[in-house]
């Protein structure tokens, strides 16, 4: 932001969920114990493929990844949101929502990039096997991490940088709760086509790009599987790429259906709707569907409760004794 635009608005009011008005304390409450569940999960899951060297492959490297980019994906959103449920500031200044919009996205793309390594990942495991340990050592999956949030780093920062280059005179009323760019591009004063234009390229060329693929990558892991002998290897095989195919399925689905549908068929109230699935409930289901689906980690999951059990039966047996 110049010097030689600056603006008229210094603050903006999120609208939120103003619908909803006589269920907001209950929203509050739902919104607050997924978070809750979310930031509990995702702690668990990094704890636990830290404490476990058994897990120390590839796979469960990004998966940590992946965990800790989803609590703070959902810190950069949700606690702002709380507050606006609970009480009237629903104000946020011009820096803030700048500052907002940059982790949001930054944290997105992340996401979408990281989502497609981890496909990647799966693919060589799958269609390679015996030059895994080749393709998917150490430094190669380190540098596919850092490019992931490198891209996630500078798609954030020139995105924002567009999208406050603008000049906003009022209203200040953003009709969303949070500082996502479609709401706030309505609010700009002047043309602002060439926004929405850079909106789309950046949704066609770092979500859609990396969604296709991960789905390059499962046609191969399909018909690989396919070509194998037993009904145990294929088994085996599917079971290590379901839980990653639930995660990309509810991220990018969300995703697609709020960026890329036509402008004609914008509704705020959904994309609210949606916004609240992608931002809270995909986090909070993402560790959920690790835990359950997955082998090791339930293993691994199962040692951990096992210990806490047994150290609380030992502090029980000494305080009685």
């Amino acid at each position: 932001m110049d010097k030689g635009n600056q603006t008229a608005v210094t603050e903006f009011i999120f609208v939120g969920f103003s619908w909803l008005m006589e269920l907001q304390a209950l929203l509050f409450a739902i919104v607050l114990s997924m978070y809750a569940v979310s930031l509990t999960g995702n702690i668990l899951i990094t704890a636990i493929i830290k404490a476990n060297q058994s897990l120390h492959t590839p796979m469960y490297f990004f998966l940590t990844n992946l965990s800790l980019l989803e609590i703070c994906y959902t810190t950069s959103i949700v606690p702002k949101m709380l507050v606006s449920l609970v009480s009237e500031n629903r104000r946020i200044s011009l820096w803030g929502c700048a500052t907002q919009m940059y982790f949001f996205t930054l944290f997105g793309i992340t996401e979408c990039c990281l989502l497609a390594a981890m496909a990647y990942d799966r693919y060589v495991a799958i269609c390679n096997p015996l030059r895994y340990t080749l393709v998917m050592r150490k430094g190669a999956c380190a540098q596919l991490a850092i490019a992931s949030w490198m891209v996630g780093m500078l798609v954030g920062l020139s995105q924002t940088s567009y999208v406050f280059s603008l000049t906003y005179c009022g209203p200040n009323r953003i009709n969303h709760f949070f500082c996502d760019i479609p709401p706030l591009l309505k609010l700009a004063c002047g043309d602002t086509s060439m926004n929405v234009l850079a909106v789309y390229l950046v949704a066609l060329l770092f979500i859609t790009s990396p969604f296709m693929l991960i789905l390059a990558s499962y046609l191969f892991i399909i018909a690989s599987v396919l070509r194998m002998p037993s009904a145990e290897g294929k088994h085996k095989a599917f079971s290590t790429c379901s839980s990653h195919l639930i995660v990309v399925l509810l991220f990018y689905g969300s995703g697609i259906i709020t960026y890329l549908r036509p402008k004609s068929s914008y509704s705020m109230e959904s994309d609210k709707l949606l916004a609240l699935f992608y931002t809270v409930v995909t986090s909070m289901l993402n560790p959920i569907v690790y835990s359950l689906r997955n082998k090791e980690v339930k293993e691994a999951l199962r040692r951990v409760l096992h210990g806490m059990t047994f150290i609380k039966y030992i502090h029980k047996e000494c305080r009685d004794g």
